[in-house]
């Protein structure tokens, strides 16, 4: 079984992407991060999920739409310092441990989302 199973596939991946930017849009503490995303995120949350989705072992509708992640390089106009990470990081635990009711999975996809979060890092 995969993470992205053990979470409940498809609809499960999809309310944690939304939820996660609702909290960007929400949390002081994110400001930073959502300062260097669109003012509409639409398409921002469309291709987080499609990453996650393969991410987490599911149809890799990323990849299949725009090929391999290369999500630094993806990333690299944008400043990405500690407190963005940090930011993001605060977002998507949170949206974790609402949305995936299996702490135990939850816990096994943090260490995971973290190494991402820190690898964005660029400046």
């Amino acid at each position: 079984m995969t993470l992205y199973d053990a979470i409940g596939g498809e609809p499960v991946v999809r309310e944690l992407t939304k939820r996660f930017y609702a909290l960007m849009d929400a949390l002081p503490e994110a400001k930073a991060c959502r300062d260097i995303h669109p003012q509409d995120m639409t398409r921002s949350q469309e291709k987080l999920f499609e990453y996650l989705s393969g991410w987490l072992g599911g149809p890799p509708l990323f990849t299949d739409k725009y090929g391999h992640p290369m999500l630094r390089y993806r990333h690299l106009p944008a400043k990405i310092g500690t407190e963005e990470a940090a930011g993001w990081l605060l977002c998507f635990r949170q949206a974790l441990d609402e949305v995936v009711e299996d702490k135990a999975v939850a816990d096994m996809i943090w260490p995971k989302v973290e190494a991402l979060g820190q690898h964005m890092i660029n400046v």
